[in-house]
């Protein structure tokens, strides 16, 4: 069977209201958090997708149970210090940088030395910005070339740090957090803003931890956590997954789209404050508070007329997985586009920066890009009416589904390679396509 597909431009509109799968982000720290509680956690709408599956093996090798029911999760934890495993495991992270990274927090007074690993794409991510605030804890890692594979072995009791994040990394920031639960003594993290998902649980579960935010960066204070909750959850909808089809309905003519029950963190939502920047129609319906998170459903409707966005550096943290599909939009502006501070997109999956400059080039868009920015000079009479090929690039999820969008949204024959990368976060992607063009 053949792992490619081809997009074609159909004559699409449509009014619909459509649900897009649990959020990756929380998917996993609930795998992690549960993994950490005294007693039964229950997880509803839970993503089962490859990143989240590779977070409930790791958890299940350091002997946590738990069980997949048809309908939700069960996670039974033994407590902030009750991984039992034998020596010398393998811990495989798949391409989740999000579990690799965190999972090491959990491991900072693991008795027996760990193996990570993962697969080609994660391999050649960096990890040493993990390793360097984890072995101030007292840990001992041993990195190939800077990422995985990996070995850790726990300090039998860790050091509280103090720790300066200037990347804007939630992975690292997150990391440091777990590892701060399971060490005596205050841990201080000084960081960049960034996502705060991990935060959030630590409110609502009553851990020991204190978060200041100042004008430019947060200031929090961690403690060992003695005892855990158990966490009850009903995992909202993913922006990130959203993003695609918020995208698609404004690039298009005569559309409108409800997407219910989506994640709108304040943290997360940079792609929506960018995209009403640009002219885009999006409006948040039904708003409430879940368990410190922000839901709301999100409406869309197809934009006639877009802005070209000089894109401000403090929005760049709350959209980081989505500037692949922003800069879609940006192709079919009035005018240039800046994005500048970039260069993290070139940690992620592929070197993202530079694959959106290529997508956008073999559209017949010109760009200007350096290690850190990119400038898109919108065409908003583009047309494509050639054939575009998509390979070789790392099996990245969000590279094929922003050229699934791009075909769809500007014509041309797509083929696209690897469609069982979005097994990794979105499994469920072109089935919702194939709803909407119906």
């Amino acid at each position: 069977m053949s792992n490619s597909i081809t997009i074609k431009k159909e004559e699409v509109n449509y009014n619909k209201i459509i649900n897009v799968s649990g959020d990756k982000s929380i998917s996993i720290r609930w795998v992690l958090f549960a993994s950490l509680a005294n007693g039964v956690s229950k997880a509803k709408n839970l993503l089962l997708s490859e990143d989240v599956l590779a977070a409930i093996n790791a958890v299940k090798k350091l002997g946590t149970k738990v069980k997949i029911r048809k309908d939700y999760c069960t996670i039974i934890g033994n407590g902030p210090d009750g991984y039992k495993f034998k020596k010398n495991i393998t811990i495989n992270s798949k391409n989740s940088g999000t579990l690799g990274r965190l999972i090491m927090g959990l491991l900072v007074n693991a008795p027996h030395k760990i193996r990570i690993i993962g697969d080609k794409s994660l391999s050649k991510r960096d990890f040493y910005r993990i390793a360097e605030p984890l072995k101030k804890f007292g840990a001992d890692i041993r990195l190939t070339n800077r990422g995985l594979p990996l070995t850790i072995k726990g300090s039998e009791n860790p050091l509280p740090i103090k720790y300066l994040e200037n990347k804007g990394s939630a992975q690292v920031k997150s990391s440091i957090i777990l590892a701060g639960l399971k060490t005596r003594g205050k841990t201080f993290i000084k960081c960049k803003p960034s996502r705060d998902h991990t935060e959030k649980l630590c409110k609502y579960l009553k851990l020991p931890l204190k978060v200041k935010k100042k004008k430019n960066y947060d200031l929090i204070e961690v403690k060992k956590a003695i005892k855990i909750k158990p966490l009850n959850y009903n995992i909202p909808s993913d922006i990130s997954s959203g993003a695609f089809f918020i995208v698609l309905t404004a690039l298009l003519n005569n559309s409108k789209l409800i997407i219910r029950n989506i994640n709108v963190n304040p943290s997360r939502i940079g792609i929506i404050t960018i995209l009403k920047k640009m002219g885009v129609n999006i409006q948040f319906k039904n708003k409430k508070n879940y368990k410190g998170e922000l839901i709301a459903d999100v409406l869309t409707v197809s934009t006639k007329k877009l802005k070209a966005i000089n894109c401000p550096s403090k929005l760049n943290s709350g959209a980081i997985d989505e500037f692949l599909i922003i800069f879609l939009v940006a192709a079919k502006a009035h005018g240039i586009s800046y994005f500048k501070d970039i260069g993290e997109l070139n940690q992620k999956e592929s070197p993202r920066l530079k694959w959106g400059a290529k997508i956008l080039n073999k559209m017949g868009i010109k760009t200007i890009t350096t290690d850190n920015s990119i400038k898109i000079f919108g065409n908003p009479n583009l047309e494509i009416n050639k054939k575009i090929i998509i390979k070789d690039y790392l099996k990245d999820h969000r590279v094929f589904m922003t050229s699934v969008i791009a075909g769809l949204a500007f014509g041309g024959t797509w083929n696209i390679h690897n469609k069982d990368s979005i097994k990794t976060s979105f499994p469920k992607f072109l089935d919702i396509i194939e709803d909407l063009r119906n």
